[in-house]
């Protein structure tokens, strides 16, 4: 099982001093992986409901400085030698398809093949559309869009024609170090996301706390697998191919014992509960899990990481 967690892309730890500081000493504490969050724009007036909380309330404190992800994703990379680099999520219509592809190979070029690339629709209406994007068609266009990264990405001439992006008669280089392309973890617990992900998926990339579609308990999450292993066999793919990454808000004595479902809550508890946790997950087939931390100061951040190191990942 392979561990990450989220670098700061806003907040008080989003200084280029304080990111670099984490992610050096992440990679340096032997953490698999960094997550990189996606917004350009935080609406003053949001009417959408944010998907991972009780409330449907956009976390407090969410305005403020915030970097653009992919620049980020660049910065950090050319600090760091091994640690992999994952957008979580990166929002598919925030971006024109040819400029998000040249980005993205580039990236994975000059990081040494370090990419991988977690997407999503989006759920922020007035940011999706301030950038526009249609959000009634946010669905269709991520398709579409990354279809379209797939030809800019292994055809020696690429060429495309869709309703939301057409080309041909050019040149695209380079193309990805990872061949056909970094991989494709889809976020959302949503069907589509589900079907997205039986589709063109290389893993699933849930969050356990989405009110709407609960995957908070082993129980839970179980079922979720189950029917992506169906829709991956009904969409003419190989089970096996398609691994889970799951991501984790919160964890430890604070987060409720039980879930929605009566069954007990996935990540509560001591560290040999959630020692237990993670081998019942990996028994299932997720192959990835990442944390955030709580800590408002870089060391708090960095000690933070050491702790779940020490007391989770070494005994696992």
């Amino acid at each position: 099982m392979k561990f990450g967690f989220n670098a700061p892309t806003a907040g008080p730890l989003c200084g280029a001093a304080d990111i670099t500081r984490i992610a050096i000493a992440g990679e340096s504490l032997g953490y698999d992986y960094l997550t990189f969050s996606d917004h350009v724009v935080i609406p003053k007036d949001i009417s959408t409901k944010y998907p991972y909380s009780d409330t449907g309330e956009f976390p407090s404190g969410a305005g403020g400085a915030r970097h653009e992800q992919l620049i980020e994703v660049a910065y950090i990379a050319a600090k760091t030698t091994r640690i992999r680099l994952v957008t979580s999520v990166m929002v598919v219509p925030h971006r024109p398809a040819l400029l998000a592809a040249k980005q993205l190979s580039t990236i994975d070029v000059l990081s040494g093949g370090r990419l991988t690339l977690g997407i999503g629709a989006g759920w922020l209406k007035e940011e999706i559309e301030a950038l526009g994007s249609p959000y009634a068609e946010r669905g269709a266009v991520t398709d579409e869009y990354l279809a379209a990264f797939r030809e800019l990405w292994t055809a020696k001439s690429p060429s495309f024609a869709g309703k939301y992006v057409a080309f041909d008669n050019f040149d695209f280089e380079p193309k990805p170090i990872q061949q056909p392309g970094p991989p494709i973890w889809v976020g959302g617990e949503s069907g589509p996301a589900l079907r997205r992900t039986a589709r063109i998926g290389d893993a699933w990339y849930p969050i356990g706390t989405n009110p709407s579609f609960p995957l908070d308990s082993l129980k839970r999450l179980d079922a979720g697998i189950a029917k992506l292993r169906k829709l991956t066999t009904e969409a003419g793919r190989d089970p096996a191919a398609v691994t889970v990454a799951y991501r984790i808000q919160k964890y430890g004595p604070t987060v409720p014992a039980t879930a929605g479902d009566g069954e007990r809550r996935l990540f509560a508890g001591t560290p040999t509960d959630i020692i237990t946790d993670l081998r019942a997950l990996h028994s299932l087939g997720v192959s990835h899990v990442d944390v955030g931390f709580s800590a408002q100061t870089t060391d708090g951040a960095i000690a933070e990481l050491k702790a779940f190191r020490d007391a989770v990942i070494s005994r696992v």
